[in-house]
């Protein structure tokens, strides 16, 4: 571990120590607790789902503990609306999209942990380089739709916020441990306590594998990623007519791990799809994050609510990756990959067979440092009595930036060895920083009307966005070729949803806002824009609960970024795309059949579906590869039309059995129309996973896991460079002890 972990370890021991001495007394009351609880989630239940005047997904703590996924893709599969292309296997950095929004490194959604902005740079670098450690979660938060305006400043598709483990009531805990083929292990334990004035909560979670793929010439392909959380709250008593709560947070990551972007080509992907080119064996990625967070609480008698959170998250990161050939002219890896035959000596050249010139590949340092912080708080009236009435106003200011001090090394092969024969100075490839300054404000008001439930609201952005680019030959700054850009932004995003309950078990809602996303830090550059719509309905029939939902998503302006993360140059620069639509259906079922039959046993049922249908609606060139040539009518690559998820669980007061299945339809990986030609496109696939947990008393419980049961073999992308295999048969054991 590196040299943080003594301190940090020392910090939660000392804390422990000072905890144990204060004199205990009675606990928080019930109501107290679930305002302290409360205050960083979004809805908190299933139940506040239900009511909810647009479409939204609670994920349980019981939902993640019942195949204890470790990969956040596997997690979201559940959710209608999601749509999600796999790259490294293990959900490190995942590519979610929600309603049709661009999936690439999760750029176009706004992705939040106790209800704080998480992406390194959330606005002049969305891309989702980190993403949190979904093992430590305890429960997750998915709004779309209208039910989503709240939060921004990405309002088209929605937003996911993650919850971190509370602080318990009671002084309680839990260690689990888990072992897997790969040599994949995941470690955790976690301890708090309450009392009447303070309480505390302290996690450490350990994941690492030595990765499934096998590198020529051996090597390790997998990661290894840490993470130490601790919470720390004081309060007044519950009796005190002004409730107030301070809850400090600290987290801290590490990452090591052994990936790269270079894929396989098709003939090699149906020979050993699990092949890892000897050219990729100095690929590596090393990242720390830290997160800080400072809540206070403010609840009056009179109904008003205060929430307050200063806030700031680092990370830094290096990703030291393979990224062209040079034997005549440079190639980029993706170009060879998708042409060997044209390019069939810088191919060859990548196994690592024979020996290569100097200098003959170009190992990228994509060194790049965030930060994000700010200030922001939203305060509540609630008042009325038969027709409840309840007024949210919220504001925030907030600040980014991404530091890029990058080079790139040239490598020879030898004796089947990636040696370095040039070393470059740092800064060489690129040396810039973006940044960004916003201020963001929302009113949402609701009305309850009898049977009626409205939501209007109304979002402010006003983003100032800059670049400092001090050019490739002044690594030290000093400004003498620096160039700069500005652009700022000023938006109002409206919308209204309403919710009609019809009778006890039948609801219908709907609603339209508009989108957003911040655009490029390019002068004049366009926001992306777009008006949605969703109509929908809750239901109880006949056994069945569920929700369905139209949607349609009408954008003016979509916007594409240049990312080496899908086969573009990596610049981040962003572009206009045009004119889109994407509509579709999602649909949720659940029905227990062995419901009102007396047995010990229940077998509940969860189908979830969604369609989605996209058109660009005018015709451009991209140099992005997943994009390229547009032509009116195209799709939009990597969203797949069709998916389903269907779960069943064998529930019992001793054990549980849970079946999983996902179904992904065949998407195209560059834009187009038609049928898909084969070297654009991933085929479709079924893949199953089982998990059972057997309870040998109300403290121990026994688990095992397999991930792709039937051991399929299927591809899950074509970039970042080649195509990429999804995780074969995994399986897992584990022991937990709960106190």
């Amino acid at each position: 571990m590196k040299k943080t972990l003594p301190y940090l370890l020392l910090m939660l021991v000392s804390v422990g120590i000072y905890a144990q001495q204060e004199q205990k007394s009675d606990t928080l009351t019930r109501q107290e607790l679930k305002e302290i609880l409360l205050s960083n989630n979004i809805l908190g239940s299933k139940f506040e789902v239900k009511n909810r005047t647009g479409s939204a997904y609670y994920i349980s703590p019981q939902d993640l503990e019942q195949f204890e996924y470790t990969d956040v893709n596997k997690v979201l599969r559940a959710v209608p609306g999601i749509s999600i292309y796999e790259e490294d296997g293990f959900g490190l950095r995942p590519n979610i999209s929600l309603r049709g929004t661009s999936p690439e490194r999760s750029a176009r959604i706004t992705l939040m942990e106790d209800g704080v902005l998480i992406a390194p740079a959330p606005y002049s670098a969305s891309s989702a380089y980190y993403f949190p450690t979904i093992g430590r979660m305890q429960a997750v938060e998915v709004l779309k739709g209208s039910s989503q305006i709240q939060y921004g400043p990405y309002t088209t598709g929605g937003a996911i916020n993650m919850i971190s483990k509370e602080i318990p009531n009671s002084f309680s805990g839990n260690a689990r441990f888990t072992i897997g083929n790969y040599n994949t292990r995941t470690v955790e334990a976690n301890v708090g306590d309450s009392y009447e004035n303070f309480g505390w909560n302290t996690e450490y979670y350990n994941y690492n594998s030595d990765g499934f793929k096998s590198l020529d010439g051996g090597g390790n392909t997998g990661f290894d990623k840490s993470d130490y959380v601790g919470k720390f709250r004081w309060n007044t008593s519950a009796e005190n007519k002004t409730f107030q709560a301070i809850t400090a947070k600290i987290q801290y990551s590490e990452e090591t791990s052994n990936e790269t972007y270079l894929g396989l080509t098709d003939t090699d992907f149906d020979i050993d799809p699990f092949r890892r080119y000897a050219a990729s064996q100095e690929d590596q990625m090393n990242a720390d994050h830290s997160q800080f967070q400072l809540n206070h609480l403010l609840k009056l008698q009179s109904g008003f609510k205060l929430n307050t959170t200063i806030y700031r998250n680092n990370f830094k990161r290096n990703w030291y990756k393979l990224d062209n050939v040079q034997l005549e002219n440079t190639v980029s890896i993706s170009n060879v990959l998708a042409d060997p035959l044209t390019y069939e000596a810088e191919y060859r050249s990548l196994l690592g067979t024979t020996d290569t010139p100097n200098d003959a590949f170009g190992v990228k340092a994509n060194n790049r440092k965030y930060y994000a912080q700010g200030i922001q708080t939203i305060g509540t009236f609630l008042w009325g009595s038969k027709n409840l009435q309840t007024l949210e106003l919220g504001l925030r200011f907030h600040q980014d930036e991404e530091d890029r001090f990058q080079w790139e090394d040239r490598y020879a092969i030898q004796n089947g060895e990636m040696i370095r024969t040039t070393v470059a100075e740092k800064g060489t490839d690129a040396n810039r920083i973006a940044s960004a300054d916003a201020l963001a404000a929302h009113v949402l008001y609701k009305i309850t009307l009898g049977d009626l439930t409205l939501t209007p609201g109304l979002r402010y952005e006003n983003i100032t966005l800059k670049r400092k680019d001090y050019g490739t030959n002044d690594t030290a700054r000093t400004g003498i070729d620096l160039s700069t850009r500005e652009n700022k932004v000023d938006v109002w995003i409206p919308g209204i949803g309403a919710n009609y309950k019809l009778a006890q078990n039948l609801s219908f809602f709907g609603g339209v806002h508009k989108g957003f996303a911040p655009p490029g830090s390019s002068e004049g550059q366009k926001p992306e824009e777009s008006i949605n719509f969703e109509l929908g309905s809750r239901f109880f029939l006949g056994g069945f609960n569920g929700e369905i939902v139209g949607f349609y998503n009408d954008y003016s302006n979509l916007l594409g970024s240049d990312l080496a993360a899908s086969g573009g140059t990596g610049t981040l620069d962003q572009f206009n795309a045009g004119a889109v639509t994407v509509n579709g259906l999602e649909l949720l079922l659940n029905y227990n059949i062995l419901q009102n039959t007396g047995s010990s046993l229940q077998l509940p049922i969860t189908f979830a579906y969604t369609l989605t249908n996209s058109e660009f609606n005018s015709s451009f060139e991209s140099s992005d590869a997943i994009y390229g040539d547009v032509t009116d009518g195209d799709e939009i690559p990597y969203i797949a039309r069709n998916q389903f998820n269907i779960t069943a669980s064998l529930d019992h007061k001793s054990f549980n059995i849970s079946l999983s299945g996902r179904y992904t339809d065949a998407f195209r990986t560059q834009a187009g129309s038609g049928s898909i030609p084969e070297q654009f496109k991933v085929p479709s696939n079924f893949i199953v996973d089982f998990a059972t947990r057997y309870y040998v008393s109300k403290n121990v419980t026994l688990s095992g896991n397999i991930n792709n049961l039937f051991d399929t073999t299927y591809a899950v992308s074509r970039v970042p460079s080649g195509l990429r295999p999804g995780m074969p048969f995994s399986i897992n054991t584990g022991i937990a002890y709960k106190f």
